[in-house]
């Protein structure tokens, strides 16, 4: 038995030694610049741990990571070699769990979620990492990421915005995985495939920004230098150095200048992304969302309405358009969307009544609302004269004769909003023989004469 212990032993030992081997290989040919050379050593010290890498301990697993996604990102793979190199500042940032598991192979997770997924039950201790590598990555990647930028504009600016989108999205890429993350470049690409109508890609550029939790907003410090005349931007540090150092520094006229932040913005964008997308439900949530952020977003509170009616929920429909009255009672869409809701409903005819003639008073021009009101006014009349012919055919002449008289009257008071709409729109072909008809239902033979006349000469 005691054999036995020491060949298992002496097996995990040659293991690690060679997963050892083959990490520092693929460190030395990603430092060379030897892409498949990289790759190849990478796979050979995969072939030995396979997916548990928490096996490796922290400074193999960084080598690792930094071999890897090195490798990808020289290899065009920036998307996927970035995610990897972006695990290095992960194992700096957080709490690394190590023990030994049940085979009494040592282990080492990183992060609590980790820890407690694969290493529920074992007898953890608490340590920190401290990466060293990552001061190699930013000078192999800066290059990178400025000439993709600089592309990136130059495209933008020839109104190219789907390459421009695509050379930002790669620059936002290689700056994570340079570990100098600047997401505002990817917002710029997010700008760029709206433009570009990519509205997919759009929505999923800025989903991405706000679960980064992005806002855009920061401080800009900049101070003019003594010996060029310029004014330069300068980080924080180097910022406060020289303004400490006073006239004997080589900077003057230090300012700070806070950018406005870009969230609500980024709502606004992808509410109508996911709008456009057909993506009801998960605009509600969205929108729902920013709500709680920004409550008086008076766009969020519009497209959640649409996103409700759009997507069935008609209750919460009619509640969020309540909910915009009683914060705007001149809110002429609410109104007039409400008037629509309620013109389906026919115990509510007198509230969408109501409805639009607040649109109209808020809105005098409003075509639609007129429009609307007039067919709300007229009512189902197709079923009014089916039950006149129906009466008729009873020999119940006065119930017959009852019927046309409420018919008359509801086109009588149909007639003046008719009137209006065609006012706005008097090559509306279908209002012009709208009003004929109503004119002729009313014994108005002079109307209904002149708006023949419009029709035939509409028709021309």
């Amino acid at each position: 038995m005691k054999k036995i212990f020491l060949s298992l032993t002496m097996i995990a030992a040659s293991l690690s030694f060679a997963q050892k081997k083959e990490i520092a290989n693929a460190v030395k040919a990603a430092d060379q610049g030897d892409v498949n050379g990289t790759a190849a050593e990478v796979s050979k010290a995969e072939a030995i741990f396979g997916d548990k890498i928490y096996l490796l301990e922290p400074s193999l697993q960084e080598q690792y990571y930094y071999a890897k996604g090195l490798g990808l990102v020289k290899a065009g793979k920036i998307a996927e070699g970035a995610q990897i190199l972006s695990k290095i500042t992960d194992l700096g940032k957080s709490t690394i769990y190590s023990g030994k598991d049940n085979d009494k192979n040592k282990v080492y997770f990183v992060g609590k979620e980790q820890a407690d997924k694969l290493g529920a039950g074992l007898s953890l201790k608490e340590e920190k990492y401290s990466p060293s590598l990552a001061s190699k990555i930013s000078p192999q990647l800066i290059p990178m990421f400025q000439t993709a930028y600089k592309n990136g504009v130059t495209a933008y600016e020839a109104k190219n915005f789907t390459q421009a989108a695509k050379l930002f999205e790669e620059s936002y890429d290689l700056s994570k995985a340079g570990l100098f993350d600047n997401p505002s470049v990817l917002y710029s690409a997010g700008i760029a495939y709206a433009q570009g109508e990519k509205k997919e890609e759009a929505s999923k550029v800025f989903q991405r920004l706000l679960d980064m939790g992005y806002t855009g907003a920061e401080t800009i410090y900049t101070a003019k230098n003594k010996k060029t005349n310029q004014v330069d931007t300068l980080d924080k540090a180097t910022f406060d150095l020289y303004k400490k150092m006073g006239a004997s520094g080589d900077y003057v006229d230090f300012k700070e200048e806070k950018t406005p932040s870009k969230e609500e913005e980024i709502y606004d964008f992808q509410s109508v992304l996911l709008m456009d997308l057909g993506r009801y439900d998960d605009a509600i949530s969205l929108i729902e969302k920013g709500l709680k952020k920004y409550p008086n977003n008076t766009k969020l509170a519009n497209a959640l309405g649409i996103a409700y009616y759009k997507s069935g929920k008609t209750e919460q429909f009619v509640n969020s358009l309540k909910s915009q009255i009683a914060k705007n009672p001149n809110d002429a869409n609410a109104w007039y969307n409400l008037g629509v809701i309620y013109k389906n409903d026919p115990s509510k005819q007198k509230e969408s009544e109501e409805a639009f003639n607040k649109t109209i008073s808020i809105e005098p021009n409003n075509k639609n609302a007129y429009d609307n009101m007039v067919s709300l006014l007229m009512g189902d009349d197709s079923k009014a004269v089916d039950e006149f012919n129906a009466l008729r055919k009873a020999k119940k002449i006065d119930e017959a004769n009852k019927v046309m008289e409420l018919r008359r009257a509801r086109f009588a008071k149909a007639i003046p909003y008719a009137e209006k709409a065609y006012a706005l729109d008097p090559k509306d072909a279908d209002m012009v023989s709208l009003l004929k008809g109503l004119y002729n239902a009313t014994q108005n033979t002079a109307k209904f004469n002149e708006f023949k006349a419009k029709e035939a000469e509409l028709k021309k």
